[in-house]
């Protein structure tokens, strides 16, 4: 019998830590923190709350709502962080400004940063956003997995199209080796893939092999 995910059950009991305007105001930057971003209206709070089984992440029928970095602890050692999201054309732009220079700056400096999570619109992918944190991620050599959310929105085939599609184009123009995936928060699609990689990233699951090779 296969063990259950450890990262499971530290989601459950994922809580709201602080929120943060500027990198000087970030946790203490040690342990492990998985990032959430996406352009405004991918449907990156509610991929998280999925994720988690929680509410922690607002959200809202109006895109750009969140607009800090907002931090939630699994234990002591890993944090989840919820990104600003960007790209709403009603946001005023020097307030889209002030957010790229601070997520530019957490994405950079950010040592306990170990990997990020990129949510995209499956009818629209690969939008400007999604673009820049391509180069981002592999300019940093930062670990990069994609949700295509929204996947209930399409025909099972057509999800599968455009899950091979989107992943030749990233492949043909960054030559990364992200893995991408579809999910659907109403339908619970892909959650468990999802939180394999989150176990991974956050070496969750070498610690439940140790676990278990000691009650052995």
């Amino acid at each position: 019998m296969q063990p259950k995910n450890p990262i499971i059950g530290l989601c459950q009991q994922a809580t709201f830590m602080i929120s943060a305007a500027k990198v000087d105001q970030c946790p203490p930057d040690e342990g492990y923190e998985v990032a959430f971003a996406g352009r405004s209206n991918a449907g990156k709070s509610s991929a998280l709350n999925t994720l988690t089984h929680a509410n922690l992440a607002r959200t809202s029928k109006t895109p750009g709502r969140t607009q800090l970095l907002n931090f939630f602890t699994l234990d002591e050692e890993r944090r989840l962080v919820d990104l600003p999201g960007y790209g709403y054309a009603k946001v005023p732009i020097p307030l889209k400004q002030h957010w790229q220079r601070h997520l530019e700056a957490y994405l950079s400096s950010r040592e306990s940063l170990v990997g990020l999570i990129l949510m995209m619109d499956i009818r629209h992918p690969l939008t400007e956003f999604d673009r820049m944190m391509l180069d981002w991620s592999k300019a940093s050599h930062m670990r990069l997995h994609i949700l295509l959310t929204k996947a209930d929105k399409l025909t099972f085939g057509a999800a599968k199209n455009a899950l091979l599609k989107v992943r030749q184009d990233i492949h043909k123009g960054w030559g990364t080796d992200a893995s991408i995936q579809l999910f659907s928060a109403p339908k619970r699609q892909g959650v468990e893939e999802a939180q394999a990689v989150l176990a991974g990233w956050m070496e969750l699951i070498e610690d439940a092999e140790d676990d278990q090779e000691s009650a052995e």
